[in-house]
């Protein structure tokens, strides 16, 4: 018997699929408990489909940036708060009961190999949908994710030794008034002494106001200034554990109330563009932050990072005030700007 393939009865079999499908789905039938794993051609497929989709997706939606090889105390931190418990670390197993998800978190110190730096930053970026995998918790911060990349790429000869140092740095007692272990959290990143362990993205805490540091945690927390490592520290602290953190590394040595450095720039600003000088809001005696003593790297990132806010631009959310003042900056000129800053 020969039957006939015509236009209708080809929109009533796939009608008829389509039904028969959402019925199984209405019926409940269908397994969707992680307990109960996939088939290993479904988890097959999921797998590649998904490398196909990095495969492609990073190749245009991935920036122009490189993955460092130095200055991994905050992407290790990160790793440390918000990753491990998932992927464990060298030293460090993963949670059983993270390890019990469908599919289980792999394990990076095998898996980073496989991967370029250019998708490795795709994944941490955008994370990975029917998994749980998330998506990089704040938006217009790529310099973290590619902290990030330069950490995981790391992962697979690293000691534990190595990761405890990049992640731990011991602390004389806990801070009167916080829970067990808060101060120690701050310091693997800002450093006992909150001089930021050397690192370059990291600024110097001690000789700010407390006030400054004292808004910026709760900015943090709020999220309305971005920092995926910051965001989830602050977001884990109590509005007293923020007022004796932010005295605490106050009263340490390091920035100095000192008068504005003498470039033009700095000193007079540039009427012709709008820019006011530094002095009006930074100068010793204003409300704004400290800058003297501060860190070059860290001063020229933030204005960067501030030149290239969205918000600026875009009418529906307000804008940061040092926004719009660091678009009227010349972008050759921030360099110099946060060196004479730097500068004894």
């Amino acid at each position: 018997m020969i039957i006939r393939i015509t236009w209708k009865r080809a929109i009533i079999a796939v009608s008829l699929l389509f039904a028969a499908g959402m019925l199984f789905a209405w019926s409940g039938a269908m397994q969707v408990s992680a307990s109960s794993g996939h088939w290993k051609v479904t988890d097959w497929f999921l797998h590649w489909v998904m490398r196909n989709s990095v495969r492609t997706y990073s190749t245009f939606q991935t920036p122009e940036g490189k993955a460092p090889k130095r200055d991994l105390v905050s992407a290790a931190g990160h790793f440390r708060q918000a990753c491990q418990v998932c992927h464990g670390a060298p030293g460090v197993k993963p949670s059983p009961v993270m390890q019990a998800s469908t599919p289980p978190a792999p394990d990076l110190s095998v898996t980073a190999k496989e991967w370029s730096d250019r998708q490795l930053f795709w994944i941490i970026r955008h994370g990975v949908k029917f998994t749980a995998m998330p998506a990089w918790p704040v938006e217009d911060r790529d310099d973290e994710v590619w902290r990030m990349v330069g950490f995981v790429r790391r992962l697979p000869g690293m000691t534990s030794e190595q990761y405890r140092a990049l992640t731990q740095e011991a602390v004389p007692a806990d801070l009167p008034g916080t829970r067990p272990g808060t101060l120690t959290a701050c310091a693997s990143c800002h450093g006992s002494d909150g001089r930021g362990r050397g690192q370059r993205d990291i600024p110097l805490l001690g000789g700010q106001k407390p006030a400054s540091l004292l808004a910026a945690l709760r900015d943090y927390a709020a999220g309305t200034r971005k920092s995926a490592p910051m965001q989830v520290a602050a977001a884990a602290l109590t509005q007293e554990e923020m007022k004796r953190l932010a005295a605490h590394f106050a009263a340490m040595p390091g920035l100095e109330q000192r008068p504005m450095p003498t470039l033009p720039i700095i000193a007079k600003g540039d009427p012709a563009r709008q820019l006011p000088a530094c002095g009006n809001c930074h100068a010793p005696g204003k409300d704004a932050p400290v800058l003297s003593g501060q860190r070059s790297s860290y001063l020229a990132a933030r204005l960067r990072h501030w030149q290239g806010d969205p918000t600026v631009v875009d009418a529906r959310k307000p804008p940061h005030g040092m926004a719009v003042i660091a678009r009227r900056i010349p972008p050759d000129q921030i360099d110099a700007i946060a060196a004479a800053f730097a500068e004894p």
